[in-house]
């Protein structure tokens, strides 16, 4: 006997967009998903909808790339790029040079996007990032609160301590490639990824 929700019910979980299975459909009038997705192919992109919108902000230059030693917050302790969340009425752009400037002294120029990530953990929890890249910038280093940035050689980026993901992307951001990025994350561990390049690469 179906049951009388079948016709307002939502094929996939409101939260993570994780596809429910057909005994789940057509049995059960709430289905629960409470495990959270594990692949990139559990989640329906085109509907999904992110806890928290952020920006990240590379600053290149002779050969180094801005970095940060992440003090708060999620990543807290792992080396990083400087950005953050986009505050109400921010473009990411503009996110994207107010979080480089608040976090290590110095303001980028210019950044141009080049990379769209979007992040999904299995706790509930989910973040869609936009990177930016900037060639110049003014102001002087400064260590605060939130971070604790340095410079850092672009063949001695420290990719052990950083975030699973951000080898498999960031040589490639790093070269000019425009990329779109999709992770499923279990705490610190990356479960599953997709990285397609925007280029036809």
């Amino acid at each position: 006997m179906l049951r009388e929700k079948i016709f307002i019910f939502s094929p996939r979980c409101r939260e993570c967009g994780k596809r429910f299975s057909l005994k789940e459909i057509l049995y059960i009038d709430s289905p629960d998903c409470s495990c959270g997705p594990r692949s990139v192919d559990d989640i329906d992109w085109d509907t999904w909808e992110p806890t928290e919108h952020a920006v990240l902000c590379f600053i290149v230059s002779e050969g180094r790339v801005l970095m940060i030693h992440k003090k708060t917050g999620l990543g807290k302790g792992k080396i990083n790029l400087p950005g953050g969340r986009i505050e109400a009425g921010e473009t990411p752009r503009e996110a994207a040079i107010r979080e480089t400037r608040e976090e290590t002294g110095l303001t980028p120029l210019d950044p141009e996007e080049r990379v769209e990530l979007s992040f999904v953990f299995t706790n509930g929890y989910s973040l869609h990032g936009r990177a930016f890249f900037a060639a110049s910038f003014e102001g002087e280093m400064t260590e605060t609160d939130e971070a604790d940035p340095f410079w850092c050689d672009l063949d001695k980026i420290p990719w052990d301590r950083m975030w699973e993901d951000d080898p498999l992307w960031i040589p490639r951001a790093l070269k000019g490639e425009k990329l779109k990025g999709v992770f499923v994350f279990d705490e610190d561990t990356m479960l599953s990824h997709r990285i397609t390049s925007l280029d036809g690469k």
